[in-house]
């Protein structure tokens, strides 16, 4: 055939061409109808095992994604520590010094110092919502010299009001026992 004859071929036959893709897996039937044709048989076929392994580490990689996102937290002190690890021993202190006068003031409480102790009380746990606060703000930045000194502060504050409380209660005792030894039968 000669090169006019070709090209009235396909001008003949365009547009009646099949331009579309095989069905997908037609390679494999393709050799499969070959081989056995030919009387052959495929010993070794390929596996495909990167799909299987691309899909578990896909699930484990959302899994560490969303444990990291949506998992355990550090609490706040933890966070305050890593910030400012002197702080951990510094509350540690002040804690106790503050948890044994607590126990004090809860000893000597008697109907008539009953009022001053629970205000005493009231008056501690604002003061220890204040200091959360100021974990909180030294957490999400804020000026570290100035958080600190005002956590000291508060620590400050609440030794100094046990202090006062235990001295008032210890001078209406005294006054009580005045009173007491004045009044004769």
């Amino acid at each position: 055939m000669n090169k006019d004859n070709l090209d009235r071929l396909f001008e003949k036959l365009h547009g009646e061409f099949d331009v579309a893709e095989p069905q997908s897996g037609h390679q494999e039937r393709f050799l499969e109808k070959l081989n056995k044709d030919q009387g052959t048989i495929a010993l070794n076929e390929k596996t495909s095992w990167w799909k299987p392994l691309s899909i578990a580490a896909s699930i484990a990689l959302v899994a560490l994604l969303g444990y990291q996102a949506f998992g355990p937290q550090p609490s706040i002190k933890q966070q305050v520590t890593k910030i400012a690890p002197e702080v951990s021993q510094t509350e540690f202190y002040f804690a106790n010094l503050i948890e044994e006068q607590v126990e004090e003031l809860k000893e000597v409480k008697t109907p008539e110092t009953a009022q001053l102790v629970d205000d005493t009380l009231a008056q501690l746990e604002k003061l220890d919502k204040d200091y959360e606060t100021l974990e909180q703000d030294l957490v999400n930045g804020g000026d570290s010299k100035i958080i600190l000194s005002a956590m000291i502060t508060n620590f400050q504050t609440r030794i100094n009001l046990l202090k006062e409380v235990l001295s008032q209660i210890e001078n209406i005792k005294n006054l009580k026992s005045q009173n007491d030894e004045s009044f004769t039968i």
